[in-house]
């Protein structure tokens, strides 16, 4: 398609129809609801379903049901939403159900201030299930991130079945910008595999011990069950303590295991720098700006920006941060990500600057914080 001028929920859409996806529900919310008109588009020419729940309870209930019956799924929503969207989340990640779901950030609590961007639902999207177990989340710094992440979010649902989640904002969300579609990272599509003919079917049996390689999709010749309540290997029911323990730490590892094959980041390293600006999202951009006015004036800062957020990438956040000792962590919000780094962090100087007011951190309060010893 060559160069396109787009907004970030344009891209996320264009990148979902690209890896298969072919069913979407939502229920209209600012700035996520471009998403939905791109996707009402998009999706009838190529067969697939673009619809509009009564609710945002019902639209991700359409979406899970969908993908049991074998259909890449995506929906999309704000902070509200995301609430709503709570014990549908918890499903997916009990039923081991593959889901996209966008979060298209915006100033909270609550309703808080539609068109506004933050990055105040970061803690959220981790903690937001009923049982505290991983979910994976990541984050795009501009439209052609929004693209490419979103393949990789497909990817990663078919492949663990679970829920993805994209931490948009505002920002990101309806700034329209050129983007090289050819140009962009496109990974290779991961088709939902089918389990091999003549061998019962078993829906959560997991040879490698991670995830259930096989989904066979509800409304076939093969019954299929499928339960959110904790269960065995066969999909039924039970309340055996030894199997339940199996069943949660499974859940869990199978996600912390091999978060290192999906940390996705941008690194700009610079050598004799003391200070690594680690940020995310939208901020990413003032950052570069930072990152390239400190070389200039000969003092030089290293710049990590993380794109996946959950399960934290500790590996490579050590690895960045090892050779300086101080990192600045830059975030739309009033303190979250930054406790993961002080945790991850416990012998640096880490260093926060926050803003949640409507407006977005600037290069200069950035340089103001690094240079403010």
């Amino acid at each position: 398609m060559g160069f396109c001028l787009m907004e970030g929920n344009e891209a996320i859409a264009w990148g979902a129809v690209a890896s298969g996806c072919r069913f979407f529900a939502g229920y209209p919310i600012t700035p996520a609801t471009t998403i939905f008109n791109t996707m009402l588009k998009l999706l009838p020419p190529v067969g697939g379903v673009c619809l509009q729940g009564e609710d945002e309870i019902a639209s991700i209930g359409y979406c899970l049901g969908a993908s049991m019956g074998g259909m890449k799924v995506m929906t999309a929503t704000s902070g509200p939403g995301i609430s709503l969207y709570s014990e549908h989340i918890s499903f997916a990640i009990g039923s081991e159900i593959p889901i996209v779901i966008v979060d298209v950030q915006r100033l909270g609590p609550s309703t808080g201030s539609a068109t506004r961007g933050a990055d105040g639902d970061i803690q959220f999207l981790r903690w937001g299930n009923s049982a505290g177990l991983p979910v994976i989340v990541l984050a795009p710094a501009d439209a052609g991130d929004c693209y490419s992440l979103t393949i990789h979010a497909f990817n990663l649902a078919e492949e663990f079945r679970c829920p993805v989640f994209i931490a948009s904002n505002k920002e990101i969300a309806v700034t329209r910008e050129n983007v090289d579609l050819d140009a962009l990272e496109r990974p290779k599509i991961i088709e939902r595999p089918m389990p091999p003919e003549g061998n019962p079917f078993i829906p959560f049996e997991t040879p490698s011990g991670i995830s259930a390689p096989y989904f066979l999709p509800i409304g076939g010749d093969v019954i299929v069950r499928q339960t959110s309540s904790t269960h065995g290997a066969d999909g039924y029911i039970t309340t055996d303590s030894d199997e339940i323990a199996r069943f949660q730490e499974r859940l869990g590892n199978k996600l912390i295991s091999a978060v290192k094959r999906f940390s996705f980041y941008e690194f700009y390293p610079e050598e004799g720098a003391d200070t690594l600006v680690l940020t995310y999202g939208i901020t990413a951009r003032a950052a570069r700006d930072v990152h390239r006015e400190k070389k200039l004036s000969g003092k030089p800062v290293s710049l990590l920006i993380l794109k996946t957020l959950w399960p934290v990438p500790e590996t490579l956040i050590r690895e960045k941060a090892e050779p300086v000792k101080r990192v600045v962590v830059a975030e739309m919000n009033i303190g979250q990500y930054v406790r993961e780094i002080q945790r991850v962090l416990p012998n640096k100087t880490v260093d926060f600057l926050g803003r949640m007011d409507g407006r977005l951190i600037s290069p200069q309060q950035i340089i103001e914080t690094i240079d403010h010893v």
